[in-house]
């Protein structure tokens, strides 16, 4: 059911709702720009320290349908605030215990454990609180939070790092946790699960009948499953593996955060506008071609490019292309898969999405001899191409179910 009057009051819930995806996002990634000070602050591998960011995707894999059903059946208020709250306290603790790193990777694999409270309840939000014209914007709108968050995780570290030394690493997580119980709080006292009129998609109560098996034989949606798998891969595999992936043709780490920033810019710029834009013209499927076609050549540009100027350009339409995938295509997502609940199928696309750990791995397992990424980075970009030639033979939504109702009349 369409809400006639759309609740002024859905700004103020996508704000609140920005804030707790921004902080959690910056807790997952703040050590990743940081790794060689933290090996050092921890006595421990670079891969150990790559293992407080990739716990949080293999977390996500036994988690991910649980964390659905409670959205779908207590409401993202209940979930979020839990969430929020959660992490808060994990982030406070894995910052309050200092160097020791096995009670930090704990409290880390803590906070992992709410990702898929939020993450999944992306589409609910929308779903519950804005028009259907409006909705691609409002994701978008989340994944520029996290975007942001992920930026602030990239540049803050290194600079408390270079300005006070590594052992300024425990007080900055202390206080990034202390910031994600503050919004976690917050969340439940400020936001309802929806307006106060009452307006709702009726497919939201649709689980007992329309649930996961009904959005698995949807072809399009297991389509478009498979290209989140490679793009999510994609980009977690580059923000994990920057500072490696540029070094072997003589760049710094100060080039890396660059790289790393620009790819962040061009994810801001192109989940919000092409996903308004989608809104605007009523249509997913050319953007999400178009959008796994033009990450490809970015993607070799990250691999390849010698100089500055081309390796930070690839990285823009990289995140431009590649990051517009999410907000697009978790709409599409909730409305090919109908009646199936916003937020199993949102669920499932996120659980598909960070099951792509395996992938992050895989890159750093194909380097050369020499460090470099190339193989794999290569590998991707053929993917993203056969990918955006499959996904160009899927049907909008309003033709996928215009022919089904066709073929069951």
């Amino acid at each position: 059911m369409e809400p006639e009057v759309a609740s002024p009051r859905r700004w103020s819930v996508i704000a609140v709702y920005m804030a707790v995806n921004l902080v959690v996002q910056t807790l997952w990634i703040s050590y990743a720009p940081i790794s060689r000070s933290a090996e050092s602050y921890y006595g421990v591998s670079g891969f150990a320290i790559g293992a407080l960011a990739m716990v949080f995707m293999a977390a996500f894999l036994p988690l991910s349908i649980p964390a659905s059903l409670l959205i779908d059946r207590r409401g993202h208020r209940v979930a979020v605030g839990l969430g929020g709250v959660v992490a808060g306290l994990c982030g406070v603790a894995r910052g309050a215990v200092g160097p020791s790193y096995g009670w930090a990777l704990l409290a880390t694999v803590g906070i992992a454990c709410t990702q898929p409270l939020l993450l999944n309840s992306w589409t609910t939000v929308a779903a519950r609180w804005f028009p259907r014209r409006e909705r691609a914007t409002a994701v978008g709108l989340v994944t520029l939070a996290n975007l942001v968050g992920t930026g602030v995780g990239m540049v803050l570290p290194p600079a408390l790092v270079a300005a006070h030394g590594p052992a300024v690493i425990g007080p900055m997580q202390l206080w990034i946790g202390m910031a994600a119980l503050v919004v976690g709080i917050a969340y439940p006292l400020l936001v309802t699960d929806r307006p106060a009129r009452g307006d709702v998609d009726l497919a939201e109560h649709a689980l007992q009948t329309h649930g996961m098996r009904h959005a698995l034989s949807v072809g399009p949606f297991r389509r478009y499953l498979t290209a989140i798998f490679i793009g999510m891969g994609i980009f977690n595999g580059v923000t994990q593996w920057v500072a490696d992936i540029v070094a072997p043709r003589g760049f710094s780490a100060t080039d890396a955060g660059n790289v790393g920033a620009a790819m962040l810019l061009g994810g801001v710029l192109g989940s919000v506008s092409l996903a308004a834009w989608s809104d605007r013209v009523d249509r997913r499927v050319p953007f999400l071609v178009a959008g796994l076609a033009l990450a490809a050549p970015a993607t070799l540009g990250i691999a390849l490019a010698s100089s500055l100027v081309g390796l930070l350009g690839s990285a823009f339409l990289l995140g431009f292309f590649l990051v517009s995938l999410m907000p697009i295509g978790m709409q599409y997502a909730v409305e090919i898969t109908w009646p199936t609940p916003a937020g199993t199928s949102n669920g499932l696309v996120q659980l598909c999405g960070q099951a792509a750990v395996v992938y992050v791995a895989l890159l750093y397992v194909a380097r050369t001899p020499g460090g470099s990424y190339w193989p794999g980075l290569a590998l991707s970009a053929a993917l993203l191409l056969v990918g955006a030639m499959r996904f160009a033979r899927a049907p909008e939504s309003h033709e996928h179910h215009a022919r089904a109702s066709t073929l069951e009349g």
